[in-house]
């Protein structure tokens, strides 16, 4: 991937329902639904400085109310990382980026078993919820709380065309997934499995599903995120064909 391109083509693919540019950085915000959603996109160098670029972010989500959190990827400008952490910002979600080329990903018929869909219904929204969707206040949303975050959840997975993969009864699903066209790109997001029912292959056939669909589509390579701490998905992914093409992480303030 070239400088810049994961984090752009992330942001595309999960897009916050409110965006405010700044140059070429955006400040997305979602309601506290997903860190991703609810951070800066520092892409660029800034024509302003650093420091005062930094400074008319912490502007903006005090406005909000909301911290202000920074997603830290290839494309970031040199010397944000050391600014942040000299203003107290934590490093957070130590993330890596990983692609595959399609035909060698995952060789090999999808698994009948799993079901596809155009839009994410409720109960996809939750198995996913349960396991990955949760961030900051959001993640302890009960009742009308939770609905309402399931709600921006689903706007902000539905604010472009993507597939929604699911194992199990499409009414109480324990596996799922989500797939993005993105041109030459296939994009694998939203991969959860139920604590209860791992271990069973089931994110093995939601992801050959998701990789068949790709193809199907036309993309010629897939891309990934997939926290550093979280081996177990990473095994997955490098018996797919995945390897590591970059890393990002979070600066939160």
């Amino acid at each position: 991937m070239i400088e810049g391109e994961a984090e752009r083509l992330v942001d595309a693919a999960w897009p916050a329902p409110h965006r405010v540019r700044a140059g070429e950085w955006v400040y997305r915000h979602a309601g506290g639904v997903t860190k991703r959603a609810n951070s800066v996109l520092a892409v660029g160098e800034p024509p302003e400085g650093i420091a005062a670029a930094v400074d008319a972010a912490e502007r903006h989500y005090a406005s909000l109310g909301t911290p202000c959190v920074f997603s830290m990827g290839p494309g970031a400008p040199e010397g944000l990382d050391a600014e942040l952490a000299r203003r107290g910002y934590a490093l957070a979600d130590p993330t890596l980026i990983m692609t595959a080329s399609l035909g060698t990903a995952c060789d090999g018929a999808p698994e009948e078993e799993v079901g596809m869909a155009e839009e994410p219904f409720p109960a996809w929204l939750r198995a996913w919820w349960r396991v990955d969707g949760r961030y900051g206040d959001a993640g302890d949303a009960e009742g009308a709380a939770l609905d309402t975050a399931l709600g921006t959840a689903s706007r902000i997975l539905g604010g472009v065309p993507a597939r929604y993969a699911w194992r199990g009864p499409r009414e109480a699903p324990y596996g799922v997934g989500r797939g993005v066209a993105q041109g030459d790109w296939y994009g694998i997001y939203c991969m959860a499995v139920l604590p209860g029912a791992r271990r069973a292959g089931h994110a093995r056939s939601v992801l050959r599903a998701l990789l068949s669909d790709a193809e199907q589509q036309g993309a010629k390579r897939a891309y990934l995120v997939v926290t550093e701490a979280n081996t177990a998905a990473r095994a997955l992914y490098e018996r797919a064909g995945f390897t590591e093409s970059g890393r990002y992480h979070y600066r939160v303030g």
